[in-house]
């Protein structure tokens, strides 16, 4: 197998960066989220995709000047993984690569939760085998599921840690409660919560701790996944495949899918004063809230990438929060 060096120069990069937590990886504002491309026939897929476009979406994000991606083993079953791969050869510097573990998939392509020592150690070993890296720079325990084993889990990530396979070690979608068990074992870089205008739950308490304790955070699907990007219609969401998760999901079916596209309207409109998407004002409001270290913002196309870059230098106003947050407290779901 060929693979790159363990410690792999940054990405030269305009855009100002954020130290993510007690790490030494500086983090561009966005970074490219691999769920997507890791395409359809799972069962939290997007449809078909192809993997040439996928590669040219994540070379024109590098190119751009983001310096970081964020995959998963699960996504695609592997796929993305290997996409990502893909990509990277391509590159002349490399960014930083995230991936996480927890969900597996059997030869019947069903997926299951371990955090077994064992299938911990095997997912690494899988994972940097398909990435085709000798260390992988933030690895992350995707879910706490199930719950009784992420003592276990952690513990051989730290292990792995100190073999030098992992720079440095995360969770994500844990409570407070998770993150405190795990704390007790080893310190905790980062986490990845889902955070968007349709999913706050975490500004509670979440993300208030993680702000306390020096905890980096990397939210996930700030754009809802598509929904918040001014492109999602009624018509379009009617003829995604069948094999796209969105179908299911609540945020885009009645009654809340028409709340929904008023508020992009809303964003829209801030967007329109300073020449961006409505998605871009999506990935600022997240970024608003000062625990955030940077966002994970999905692509399928490179010219969905050159929609969303500017998000990495465009900043809301206080003004402009308060006017989005007006819409959502006179609008609940």
């Amino acid at each position: 197998m060929t693979t790159m060096t363990a410690h792999r120069s940054p990405v030269e990069t305009s855009f100002a960066t954020k130290q993510l937590g007690n790490s030494d990886l500086w983090l561009t504002p966005i970074g490219f989220g691999a769920w997507a491309i890791g395409g359809g026939n799972w069962d939290y897929g997007w449809g078909p995709q192809d993997d040439r476009e996928s590669v040219q979406a994540i070379v024109r994000a590098i190119e751009g000047g983001v310096n970081w991606i964020d995959t998963a083993a699960i996504y695609g079953l592997g796929r993305s993984e290997e996409v990502v791969a893909r990509a990277l050869a391509q590159l002349s510097r490399q960014p930083y690569v995230f991936t996480k573990c927890s969900m597996r998939w059997d030869r019947e392509r069903k997926i299951y939760r371990s955090l077994k020592k064992e299938s911990v150690r095997e997912e690494v070993e899988n994972s940097l085998r398909r990435l085709q890296l000798d260390t992988i720079d933030l690895y992350q325990v995707h879910w706490p599921d199930p719950e009784g084993e992420i003592e276990e889990g952690w513990t051989e990530l730290a292990s792995l840690k100190q073999e030098g396979k992992l720079r440095w070690i995360g969770v994500s979608n844990f409570s407070v409660e998770q993150i405190k068990r795990v704390q007790k074992i080893a310190p905790v870089t980062s986490l990845q919560p889902p955070f968007s205008l349709l999913h706050q739950q975490v500004a509670q308490e979440v993300l208030p701790y993680c702000r306390q304790q020096g905890i980096g955070v990397i939210n996930y699907s700030p754009m809802a996944s598509g929904l918040l990007t001014g492109r999602m219609t009624a018509e379009r969401i009617a003829k995604m495949p069948a094999d796209d998760w969105r179908q299911r999901a609540p945020h885009f079916r009645e009654p809340a899918l028409s709340r929904n596209l008023k508020l992009v309207e809303v964003l829209r409109a801030i967007g329109r004063e300073h020449d961006v998407e409505p998605g871009v004002v999506a990935i600022a409001w997240t970024l608003h809230n000062p625990a955030v270290t940077a966002a994970i913002v999905g692509a399928r196309r490179a010219d969905q990438v050159d929609g969303i870059l500017p998000a990495a230098e465009f900043r809301l106003s206080n003004e402009e929060a308060a006017t989005i947050d007006s819409f959502l407290r006179n609008n609940p779901v």
